[in-house]
């Protein structure tokens, strides 16, 4: 008896990070319609690299205007079964800044909720390992942009001072 090929599925996603005031790092987590959390994701349109359809999609499922793209994070593969089908999906994950604006789930789409965690509390809220693995190396890389001084835009230089 032959094996059957699992079909092959690519999908792209971001992990959105923003600094609060207090200059603590929270992270972007969504719920889906079977109250699991998770990040935005979703397949490549046709032409599209991982990267734009991250962007794409993390923007159409959180509706946050202003993403920065701050570089890649990593792969993840998995496999599951989905209408009789065998699929191993791999999903590319993507770290970006939101400065500003209110997250707001695409509801038409499954989004139910949108929440703000700190890092332990997201870690804690996801409902799925590889996604803690995602998300820790996620944490480790706004630490380091965090500590050059890197991923948000700085603040205008003052003029010189005239005698």
């Amino acid at each position: 008896m032959s094996k059957r090929r699992a079909e092959l599925e690519v999908s792209a996603g971001g992990i959105v990070f923003r600094r609060a005031p207090d200059a603590v790092a929270r992270y972007l987590l969504i719920r889906d319609s079977y109250d699991n959390w998770g990040f935005p994701k979703g397949h490549l349109e046709d032409g599209e690299s991982p990267a734009e359809a991250a962007i794409r999609e993390t923007a159409e499922e959180t509706g946050l205007e202003r993403l920065v793209l701050q570089g890649p994070i990593r792969v993840i593969d998995w496999h599951f079964r989905f209408r009789g089908r065998h699929i191993h999906k791999y999903c590319h994950f993507f770290l970006f800044e939101s400065p500003d604006g209110d997250p707001s789930p695409q509801r038409d789409e499954g989004i139910t909720d949108c929440q703000w965690r700190s890092l332990d509390e997201a870690l804690e809220t996801l409902s799925y390992d590889n996604a803690r693995g995602v998300l820790k190396r996620a944490g480790e890389m706004v630490r380091t942009l965090v500590a050059v001084g890197a991923g948000r835009p700085r603040p205008a230089a003052e003029p010189p001072a005239r005698s």
